[in-house]
């Protein structure tokens, strides 16, 4: 930690910081000089290697080049929405078996360089995975899906939201191999109504709470009572903007939330 003391000189000077604040103050100081000490991230442990990722991730700067640098076995979380990265990325985490959570959401435009490919190699490395979220990757389709529902089935919350290559297949993979699954986002998919019935259907029915499907163009009413049918603990339902969707599903639905069975939910009339 020479090197990295070295570049923190006059941070605390003058006053008696805890060590917490003066390990923040390094990590800080780090941030802004990444080049300069890439060669020491790697022999960093753990504990501050979390503080670290967690820092830079915050900042964006997690890449392609550097996220093997402070990557550690015991990783648990990565949350990457606002860092540029690619399949390469997740191609490098094959050490981290622990990894339970990761957020690789756009929060405007699209991520292009996440694919079925990456998510092949994140199922493949990451068996223990619980919640999963690729919102607005679009070039992921069903065989990235269809992956991680296989080899990850612990999976609880799965977002794939604005991924427009997602159709029924990846609907009917995560309902036959995650029971655990108790939240979904499909929005602004070609899902059709045969994938939610498959969905809903599967292990995961008495699981579900929450289903966001909103802006989905393929789907009628069959969909919505299918979820109302199947789901008994369902009480977060999202499906606005479905031009197919019709009054008979409003009327089931008055009834529930009159009963307090759901607490949020969202749909439009045409």
């Amino acid at each position: 930690m020479s090197r990295l003391s070295s570049g923190c000189h006059g941070a605390g000077e003058g006053f008696l910081a805890p060590s917490q604040l003066l390990l923040d103050l390094c990590l800080q100081c780090l941030t802004k000089n990444l080049p300069r000490y890439a060669a020491d991230l790697k022999p960093l442990p753990p504990n501050i290697k979390d503080k670290l990722i967690n820092l830079m991730s915050k900042q964006g700067q997690i890449t392609d080049s550097n996220i093997s640098e402070v990557l550690h076995p015991a990783v648990e979380s990565l949350d990457l929405q606002g860092c540029d990265i690619s399949d390469n990325a997740l191609l490098q985490l094959c050490n981290c078996k622990q990894l339970k959570k990761i957020n690789l959401n756009s929060c405007k435009n699209p991520r292009l360089g996440i694919t079925s490919e990456g998510v092949r190699a994140l199922a493949l490395s990451c068996p223990y995975l619980r919640e999963a979220s690729f919102k607005r990757c679009c070039n992921i389709t069903d065989s990235g899906v269809l992956a991680l529902a296989v080899n990850c089935q612990f999976l609880q919350i799965v977002n794939l939201g604005g991924c427009s290559g997602i159709m029924d297949a990846s609907l009917q993979a995560l309902g036959e191999n995650c029971k655990f699954l108790h939240s979904v986002d499909f929005s602004s998919t070609q899902v059709t109504d045969d994938g939610v019935v498959a969905l809903v259907s599967g292990m995961c029915s008495t699981n579900l709470k929450e289903i966001h499907m909103v802006r989905c163009v393929n789907l009628t009413d069959v969909a919505v009572e299918a979820v109302l049918t199947c789901c008994p603990k369902i009480h977060i339902f999202l499906f606005h903007g479905c031009p197919l969707i019709t009054d008979r599903s409003q009327d089931v639905l008055e009834q529930l939330v009159i009963s307090n069975k759901i607490k949020q939910v969202t749909w439009t009339v045409y």
